[in-house]
């Protein structure tokens, strides 16, 4: 139902009779709402009046949905945005949804909820898995509902790789060795997956040396982490592509309950798993190119070409510009006072602590000595590969010597993919970490997190 004249009339006077707050029922208040966006042109300016005279910031997450897509009535909601909020972006929906993240003190009206359901749902009616109303409360949600923010596809519209076949490397002939590789050993099974493939599926559901796994890859935010599926609830779970982001990293969604996932944390946000207490275990996974994983790993397999979708795999095709660019494609606000939003750093997330390494450490030395909370480590980076790993060391203090690593006694180990393996078999294990760009661990990690400024 649409309001007519008089009824938008109506809640005008309502709201003028107490100022800062309608009288109108919920059911109404989702058709001010609407009007923005769907009222035929009458009624739209009336509406717009109507939240103009309410003075309450509530209704600018509505308006700023309705910013996005109502292309020909921008100026006038760009203007009663000002006049609620003091604010002044105009029709740029870049700066007023960075405004609303800077804002989380001004709770949208409960209308909101349904209303934005309604524009995503016009989107892809698949949305619906995601959305459904008992699961959109504010107290239910661990993310804003007015920080998602649609990618620009639909549900699955970035296809996840699901057991994907796989080529040994004299089979890998379409590789060039300069081509970067997510490269992931388990148990004795190395596996190489190219980023020229996984850009245009940011997901794979695999099981590498018995162990059931999903690689979720954030393009928009430079990680591609390594997540155990088995949660101990049955099957592994298996992971897909919902199509919304929130903070410019994509929301990935578990197939058994359509429950939204944040790439960055593995926890789920919004839906059924929401308390469920799940955090997905990280497993160690490296970027580097392929002449160097397959010149370590030379038993690797490396994904095939033939994905069962048609994409064009070549070589710096999938978002060249984007990566090549120093802009975000979605809107989030990140401290650059230190580094670029851009910039690439290796996260690690273990032992109850989280530190970033950022790349450039590496550019004047390949081995850093340094700890994550009381767990001391050892860093081995390559800036130019994007490649990094991270392993415990113990008490020891280690110098790189001939392709090995040699600690303070001068005994020398072997480096792995898995381990540091000691002349007497002594195991110094990896630990999980992965790369990433800054405004990423900016935005997910808070204060508690430290950076190396070494």
């Amino acid at each position: 139902m649409t309001l007519t004249r008089r009824q938008f009339a109506g809640l005008a006077m309502a709201g003028a009779a107490v100022p800062g707050m309608a009288r109108a029922d919920d059911r109404d208040m989702l058709e001010v709402h609407r009007a923005p966006l769907f009222a035929p042109t009458s009624e739209y300016f009336e509406a717009l009046a109507f939240i103009r005279d309410r003075r309450n910031p509530d209704m600018a997450a509505g308006l700023i949905q309705s910013l996005r897509f109502a292309r020909d009535r921008q100026f006038a909601i760009a203007e009663t945005l000002q006049a609620i909020t003091g604010e002044e972006h105009g029709v740029d929906w870049f700066q007023w949804m960075l405004w609303q993240e800077h804002t989380p003190e001004v709770v949208p009206h409960p209308a909101f909820i349904p209303f934005k359901r309604e524009v995503l749902l016009r989107v892809d009616d698949n949305f619906d898995d995601f959305l459904r109303l008992e699961h959109l409360a504010r107290d239910r949600m661990k993310i804003r509902f007015e920080e998602i923010a649609w990618g620009g596809v639909v549900k699955d519209g970035i296809p996840s790789l699901d057991n994907p076949d796989l080529l040994t490397v004299a089979q890998a002939d379409y590789l060039r060795d300069d081509d970067l590789v997510f490269g992931v050993s388990i148990n004795g099974d190395a596996r190489a997956y190219p980023l020229r493939i996984m850009g245009w599926h940011e997901m794979f559901n695999d099981v590498i040396g018995g162990v059931p796994l999903a690689l979720a890859y954030c393009t928009l935010c430079g990680s591609g982490i390594l997540f155990e599926t088995d949660v101990g609830r049955g099957d592994p779970l298996v992971f897909g592509s919902s199509g919304f982001l929130y903070r410019s990293n994509k929301l990935m969604f578990d197939r058994g309950t359509h429950s939204l996932w944040n790439q960055y944390t593995g926890r789920p946000v919004v839906g059924p798993l929401v308390d469920s207490g799940i955090a997905l275990k990280q497993r160690p996974v490296v970027i580097t190119t392929w002449d160097s994983w397959k010149g370590s790993n030379p038993g690797t397999k490396v994904l095939s070409l033939e994905t069962g979708h048609r994409r064009n795999y070549g070589s710096g095709v999938v978002y060249n510009d984007y990566f090549a660019s120093p802009d975000l494609m979605f809107p989030v606000l990140v401290d650059q006072r230190a580094h670029q939003q851009k910039d690439y750093i290796f996260a690690v997330r273990q032992f109850g602590a989280a530190r970033a390494w950022p790349l450039g450490a590496f550019e004047t030395r390949g081995l850093i000595n340094d700890g994550i909370a009381d767990t001391p480590l050892v860093l081995l980076g390559d800036a130019d590969k994007r490649a990094v790993r991270a392993y415990e060391r113990g008490n020891r203090t280690f110098t790189a010597q001939a392709g090995k690593l040699k600690d303070q006694a001068g005994t020398l180990w072997t480096v792995t993919e898995e381990a540091l393996i000691g002349p007497d078999g002594a195991r110094l294990p990896r630990v999980a970490g992965h790369i990433s760009y800054w405004f990423a661990w900016d935005n997910y990690m808070g204060d508690a997190a430290t950076v190396f400024e070494g």
